[in-house]
Formats: structure tokens, C-alpha cells, sequence
């Protein structure tokens, strides 16, 4: 099973003091440029892999969505997601992403954010989503950038200015990648940009848009923990579409 690193107490109380978690959407400094990838959710069938508290799954209801399934590994999540949802048209279900199955043909949208870069075999289910989306549905997805997971150790080097920089080796070296993020041994896993985008192609996908991206000047200005981000890119926002029939 994947690591269920979020069930961990000191992780999910560390984790619940993100800007992501409190003000939800609004607190992803990339949430706007996310909105410009996605189909009119009106009407639609949608997965959320990785859930968390289920802010997607609420905003894509709020959208007009027929139906949204939020999925996660972490009991903790799940029970935060259930207890911040009221009324209906939202279903939340504990799944091990790397075993999953769904109905075929079944879905609009599969999205996620900052979750897939935690799973050992992508191309598993990237094969399992293009059977369960219709054709042309679409795959939106957020992941950390290789060129922040390279590292071995993570972390900022200064030279003798004090100038800091953030080093990028062993990018071709993929794997698991240990890292103390709220809490001791967090695994993720260091893929290269060419294999997240091959995989999805060798599972029928249409890479229709990805974008490196990085904070703008008035972001930076408002948040200036901001800043270090215009250095490098920290994560990558793609969508791809299933071919139509």
C-alpha cells in the first residue's frame, strides 16, 4: 500500500496549518492557473485522487458537477473531508491509488493535486483512469517538479555572497526520495518530466497542456515566502485528454 504518511498525528496536525488547508483553493497560489486547465464541470462525472479535505470535491459540486467521488488514502483526511461537507452529490472513499479500479468509461474528469508524485507506480493508474474516463475526458493533475524532488537532500546552498540557490542533482537517478516534512521519513518518488508525460502516453493519453509553474510578481508581493519559488519550479500543473472514439 502507499505510504499513508497523512495519518501520521504529527504530519496531519504540521499539514494542517498550510495556507492549502485553511483557506482551501484560494490558499494554492496555483489554484488560478488550475482553473484555466479545467472543462466546464457542469453535468460531469468526477474523481478527486488524493482528496484531502475535499475542497475540489465541494467547488466542483458547487459547479454544477452530476456527481464527484473524492478519494484518499488517509482515514485522518477523509473523516476532516466528511466533516467539512454538507448535503449531497459528494461521495468519499478510502482507495489506495496505485490498486485502483473504477467502472469503465465512467468519468468526465479525473483530477489532483500534489498527490501522484507519492505513488510508486503512475503507470498503473494512469492505465486504470484512461479505461474509467470517457472519450474525451480529461486528466488534471498538480505534481512536485523533478527538478525539486532531484535532490537527494533537499534544502538551499549559499555560497560565500550569502546568495542561495537550490541544487539540482541526480535528476537522472529516479526513486524514492526520504524527506522530514512535518514529520520523519516522508516518501515520495523522483520521476524525470519525460517520464511522467511518456507514461501517460503509453497509456493512450493526449498531453494537451503543461506548465511549469511559478509565482507572478504580485503573488510574491502579497506572500513574499513566495519568492524562492521564481528560483525554480516547485511543482507542474498537465492536463491530457482521452482521445475521442
Amino acid at each position: 500500500m502507499t505510504q499513508n504518511i497523512y495519518d501520521n498525528p504529527a504530519f496531519f496536525e504540521g499539514y494542517a496549518t498550510l495556507d492549502r488547508s485553511i483557506k482551501g483553493l484560494d490558499g494554492a497560489p496555483e489554484w488560478a492557473t488550475i482553473q484555466t486547465l479545467l472543462p466546464d464541470l457542469k453535468g460531469k462525472n468526477i474523481v478527486d485522487l488524493g482528496c484531502g479535505y475535499g475542497w475540489f470535491c465541494r467547488y466542483a459540486r458547487d459547479q454544477g458537477a452530476a456527481r464527484v467521488l473524492g478519494l484518499d488514502v488517509s482515514v485522518k483526511m477523509l473523516e476532516k473531508a466528511a466533516q467539512m461537507t454538507s448535503g449531497t452529490g459528494i461521495e468519499y472513499r478510502r482507495e489506495d491509488l496505485e490498486r485502483l479500479t473504477l467502472p469503465a468509461q465512467s468519468l468526465d474528469l479525473a483530477y489532483s493535486s500534489l498527490a501522484l508524485h507519492y505513488l510508486e507506480n503512475i503507470a498503473t493508474l494512469f492505465a486504470a483512469l484512461e479505461k474509467a474516463l470517457v472519450p474525451g475526458g480529461m486528466l488534471v493533475f498538480s505534481a512536485e517538479h523533478p527538478i525539486y524532488t532531484a535532490p537527494l537532500q533537499q534544502g538551499w546552498l549559499a555560497d560565500q555572497t550569502g546568495q542561495k540557490s537550490w541544487p539540482v542533482n541526480h535528476y537522472q537517478q529516479e526513486g524514492e526520495r526520504i524527506s522530514n516534512w512535518f514529520a520523519d521519513g516522508v516518501k515520495k518518488q523522483h520521476r524525470k518530466l519525460s517520464t511522467w508525460i511518456n507514461a501517460l502516453t503509453a497509456a493512450g493519453f493526449i498531453v494537451e497542456k503543461l506548465d511549469e509553474w511559478g509565482p507572478s510578481a504580485e503573488q510574491i508581493a502579497q506572500n513574499p515566502a513566495l519568492d524562492e519559488e521564481k528560483e525554480r519550479p516547485m511543482i507542474f500543473l498537465l492536463a491530457a485528454r482521452k482521445p475521442q472514439a
